[in-house]
């Protein structure tokens, strides 16, 4: 699957089948161009969901290799000598013991970068533990800072420890290792964990509480604390978004709620938020949601409404950027950021483990006779 198109054309990345946020880096790197070949197992687990339905798996082929049989390993080192990357997410030590760790991928081709996914790190107290998003945003300050001031921390979309953390850092990671390798010549292991993505999102608010302005979970003004930057109720059961955080716009807020004559107290003390939160509460309910976008859309006010995935790929400003495609007859968010010179290409499906074989590997190089004999051996499959 050779497509034409975006900064990263050119680029050859080798990923191990894995879960969430592994997929979701290979994604980024072939959304923009890179020819990334995913391995997968001649036994892939059964999934909950046709394989068209896994997004993230979208613009890369496919081949199954036996990992088992020293054929296989032989076959994923001689793609690694190839490489410009690679992609795995085991737990610390399984490409080392299936010989494919990064000093024996580094022996191969010393140029590679070779990116790890992992929760924990490759080292540390945890780092053989098993674990899910949750626990690693949980380690990281993260969950603890998410949530309603008196109820307990509110569990995300896995966003944070998944994707953003990890998948995002991984991706991000491995781009600034390759710019690395065009000035030394030599590759390196990028070792992407996502307590520590989620840790770096949490910067900011580390900040904050050093400097003694992190008044809690649910109680600042991003977090859900203030009635200037919350959600609203509207008449008809759906939700709109405020994001009057600067007092210019929170002016601008008053008056197109009609609150601007009503009296309220001085927003700077934050005893009276409950009292605002309450007026405003009351306000947006007497409207229905298309009558405040219809009122907000174009005001100062900072104002969205809440969409679900459907609504939000309807929007006429998302339609207008092209910020979801259609892919196989599905819509899906399209690929991001944007370029000006070396735009990505439109997307293409994900495939069913294992169907590129022929045409995979011959892309990689390998003689059609070859591969033949690596299938009848079912090192391949």
């Amino acid at each position: 699957m050779t497509r034409a198109g975006g900064p990263l054309s050119g680029l050859r990345v080798v990923e191990m089948a894995g879960l969430a946020p592994g997929p979701f880096a290979a994604m980024m790197l072939a959304d923009m161009g890179a020819q990334v070949l995913r391995i997968d197992r001649p036994d892939p687990a059964p999934r909950a969901m046709p394989q068209r339905f896994y997004f993230t798996d979208r613009n890369r082929r496919s081949i199954a290799v036996d990992l088992k049989s020293p054929d296989g390993v032989a076959l994923v080192r001689r793609l690694v000598a190839g490489a410009d990357a690679l992609i795995e997410g085991f737990r610390p030590g399984v490409m080392e013991r299936l010989g494919l760790g990064p000093e024996a991928c580094l022996a191969i081709n010393p140029k590679l970068v070779y990116g790890r996914m992992t929760g924990w790190g490759q080292e540390g107290p945890m780092a053989m533990a098993p674990g899910h998003d949750i626990n690693y945003i949980a380690l990281a300050g993260a969950l603890e800072a998410i949530g309603e001031a008196d109820g307990p921390p509110v569990v995300p979309l896995n966003l944070v420890g998944d994707f953003g953390g990890g998948g995002m850092y991984l991706a991000f990671g491995i781009a600034c290792a390759l710019i690395e390798v065009g000035r030394s010549g030599k590759g390196q292991v990028v070792d992407a964990a996502m307590v520590d993505g989620a840790a770096s999102l949490m910067t900011y608010f580390f900040g904050h509480r050093a400097g003694g302005a992190w008044p809690g979970r649910g109680r600042s003004v991003t977090g859900g604390g203030s009635p200037f930057y919350a959600v609203y109720e509207t008449r008809d059961g759906k939700y709109v978004s405020i994001g009057s955080a600067e007092p210019k716009f929170y002016a601008e807020l008053l008056r197109q709620t009609g609150l601007d004559n009503a009296g309220l107290p001085d927003r700077s003390d934050r005893a009276n938020w409950p009292v605002i939160r309450a007026q405003l509460a009351e306000v947006f309910r007497a409207h229905t949601r298309d009558e405040w976008c219809a009122r907000l859309e174009a005001s100062e006010t900072c104002f969205a409404p809440v969409l679900s995935m459907e609504e939000a790929a309807a929007h006429p400003h998302n339609r207008a950027r092209g910020t979801f495609v259609e892919v196989d007859g599905m819509v899906q968010p399209a690929p991001a950021p944007r370029f000006s010179r070396t735009p990505a290409a439109e997307p293409v499906p994900g495939v069913e483990p294992g169907v590129d074989l022929q045409a995979a590997l011959a892309g990689w190089g390998l003689e059609p006779e070859e591969i033949d004999r690596l299938a009848a051996a079912s090192v391949v499959s």
